[in-house]
């Protein structure tokens, strides 16, 4: 994996912490985001672990630069900060994951997630992501084959509400919406209803 903080110190530190697991190894670190895609593109790491706010070019820049040219990046925020609009962009331009650093025990647990393939973002962002919602018809789910009821049930999961009061909600049953729940990660080829919540945030 590759690590990349303005601050060498929490480089040298994460290197450090992360190589005394058995299944991981650091293949380089970087200090900006420029070295970040420099070093992606030379080393095509399994999992890039970033900083976001950066002189020059920033975390979400240069995810953005790597994601365009590598689609399948596993890049996964390390911050301090929890700003909307980063979580916003984080969604969007496709990154992994979203942690901030005084969960300091969450990071490797994290980037084991993440490297099988799930979708990691912390309890702290997970809660304010409702909040963040501005328009929850702007994108055309129908390209996903989702159905308008299929919506319904897709936004009210983003919104972080459970089954039951999902079917109160929308006057269904219970057995209704979790039936619906699981054809819809089928279709969607996802796994659990926190990568559904990203999935909707990413395309709305």
């Amino acid at each position: 994996m590759l690590v990349v903080d303005d601050d060498k110190l929490v480089c040298v530190s994460l290197k450090t912490i992360l190589e005394s697991e058995e299944d991981i190894s650091v293949v380089a670190t970087g200090c900006s985001g420029k070295e970040a895609v420099e070093l992606y593109e030379k080393l095509k790491p399994d999992i890039l672990l970033m900083d976001i706010r950066m002189e020059a070019m920033t975390g979400l820049e240069a995810a953005e630069h790597i994601l365009k040219e590598n689609k399948d990046a596993r890049i996964l925020f390390l911050t301090t900060f929890s700003d909307n609009e980063y979580i916003i962009k984080a969604l969007k331009i496709g990154a992994k994951g979203y942690i901030i650093k005084q969960n300091f025990e969450s990071i490797v647990p994290s980037l084991r997630a993440v490297y099988m393939g799930q979708n990691v973002f912390g309890d702290d962002i997970i809660s304010k992501i409702p909040s963040l919602m501005i328009d929850h018809r702007k994108a055309d789910f129908s390209a996903f084959g989702i159905t308008e009821k299929e919506l319904d049930i897709i936004t009210a999961v983003a919104e972080g509400l459970s089954n039951r009061e999902i079917a109160g909600k929308l006057y269904l049953s219970e057995g209704t919406v979790r039936n619906s729940i699981t054809t819809i990660l089928e279709k969607l080829n996802l796994r659990d209803r926190t990568q559904l919540a990203v999935f909707y945030y990413k395309n709305r």
